[in-house]
C-alpha cells in the first residue's frame, strides 16, 4: 500500500514530535515545516527513519512557497499556536484565523483528503479573551473554506516536555508561596501528549470528520488540586495564597513585559473559565480514542527532576527497591 503524506505545520513541539513518531511508525510520509531549519532539524530529523521525514524551511505566511508542498499532500496538520503575543506579525491575529483559513485555502485548491487543525477547549465560553476570540474566528473561517475539516479542541496538555506541569514544579521550587487565582477552583481535564497524538491518528487512519472533537484526559481535576498533586510529587510544601483579582492583574500587566512571561492578563482572563468537555459536542471518548493516562501517574515519571536530590532521590530510589524486592 502507498504511504499517504501528512504536512505537518509545527512539528517541532511536544504534540509535533510525538505525532510524528506515530505517523512514520505506521507507514505515513511526513513533511514538516519549519521557520529555522538551523534550530529545530536536529531535533525534528531524530523522531523517524530516514525515507519516512522532510523537513522544510519557509515562512508560513510565503504561500507561494507553502503552496507547493500541498500538491504532494494528502492530509494537512496545524499544530501551530501561541499563548502571548510577540511582535513581528506573531499575533493571536494572525496564528490563529489568519494562517489556518490560507490551510484551508490551499487543502480545498489541491483536494487533500483532510485538514486537522489543533484549537483550545473552552473558547465558547470566554467571550472576553482575545485569545479565545481569535481561535474561534481561526475555526469559522476554516470550515468556510474546507468544510471536511476536524478541529481538536484538546484541554491542557502536558508531557514531560511540555510548558505547563515542568514551569509550574520550577515555580513551585523557587517560590516561599503560590498564589491561586480565583481560588483556584477553575476545573481542567489534562490530557497527556500521547493520547492527544492517538487521537489525532485515529481521526486519520479511522478517516473521522466530526467537525469538532473535544479532547480530555481521563479526570477533572481544578487548579488547586494541580498544585497540590505536583508539590507532592516533587516533595516540598509551599502555602497557596488566593490572590485578589486586582494584584492579579496589576502582576499579570509587568510580567507582559518580559519576553516569556509567566502569566498575561488575557490567560487571567481564560483562567476564569473551566477547562473541561462542554457535552455541547463529541469528544474523544465518544469516538472510541479514550485517554489512558492519569495526571500523576504519568507526571511522577518525570517529577524527579524538580525532588531534592533529582535522579538520586529518596524516593526514587524506594520505588525502585521496592520493585528489586517484589522481584526477588
Amino acid at each position: 500500500m502507498k504511504a499517504k503524506n501528512c504536512l505537518i505545520f509545527g512539528g517541532s513541539g511536544q504534540i509535533g514530535r510525538n505525532l510524528i513518531r506515530k505517523l512514520t511508525k505506521n507507514n505515513y510520509k511526513v513533511t514538516v515545516v519549519t521557520r529555522n531549519f538551523h534550530q529545530k532539524s536536529y531535533i525534528i530529523k531524530t523522531q523517524a527513519n530516514a525515507g519516512y521525514i522532510d523537513i522544510v524551511e519557509a515562512n508560513i505566511f510565503d504561500e507561494k512557497k507553502i503552496r507547493d508542498l500541498f500538491k504532494r499532500s494528502d492530509i494537512c496538520i496545524n499544530l501551530i499556536g501561541i499563548l502571548f503575543e510577540k511582535k513581528r506579525g506573531s499575533t493571536f491575529k494572525n496564528i490563529h484565523s489568519i494562517f489556518p483559513s490560507i490551510l484551508a485555502k490551499l487543502c480545498k485548491e489541491y483536494n487533500l483528503k483532510h485538514f486537522i487543525h489543533l484549537s483550545a477547549l473552552g473558547i465558547n465560553e470566554a467571550v472576553d479573551s482575545n485569545y479565545a476570540k481569535s481561535k474561534l474566528e481561526g475555526e469559522s473561517k476554516i470550515f468556510k473554506n474546507f468544510p471536511l475539516a476536524t478541529v481538536l479542541r484538546p484541554s491542557v496538555v502536558y508531557s514531560s516536555d511540555d510548558n505547563f506541569t515542568t514551569n509550574f514544579m520550577t515555580l513551585l521550587n523557587r517560590l516561599p508561596f503560590f498564589p491561586l487565582y480565583y481560588n483556584g477552583e477553575t476545573k481542567f481535564s489534562p490530557i497527556h501528549c500521547s493520547d492527544l497524538t492517538d487521537i489525532i491518528y485515529d481521526v486519520i487512519s479511522k478517516k473521522i470528520y466530526s467537525k469538532i472533537i473535544e479532547c480530555v484526559g481521563p479526570e477533572t481535576i481544578s487548579f488547586k488540586e494541580i498544585i497540590q498533586k505536583l508539590l507532592k510529587l516533587i516533595g516540598k510544601k509551599r502555602f497557596t495564597i488566593p490572590f485578589p483579582l486586582k494584584i492579579a492583574e496589576i502582576s499579570a500587566s509587568l510580567f507582559e513585559i518580559m519576553p516569556n512571561p509567566l502569566l498575561t492578563r488575557d490567560q487571567l482572563r481564560l483562567l476564569k473559565y473551566d477547562n473541561i468537555a462542554s457535552g455541547k459536542y463529541k469528544n474523544n471518548f465518544d469516538i472510541g480514542t479514550p485517554s489512558l493516562r492519569y495526571f500523576d501517574e504519568e507526571v511522577k515519571k518525570y517529577s524527579y527532576m524538580w525532588r531534592e536530590g533529582g535522579q538520586f532521590s529518596t524516593e526514587k530510589y524506594a520505588s525502585k527497591n521496592d520493585l528489586d524486592s517484589k522481584s526477588n
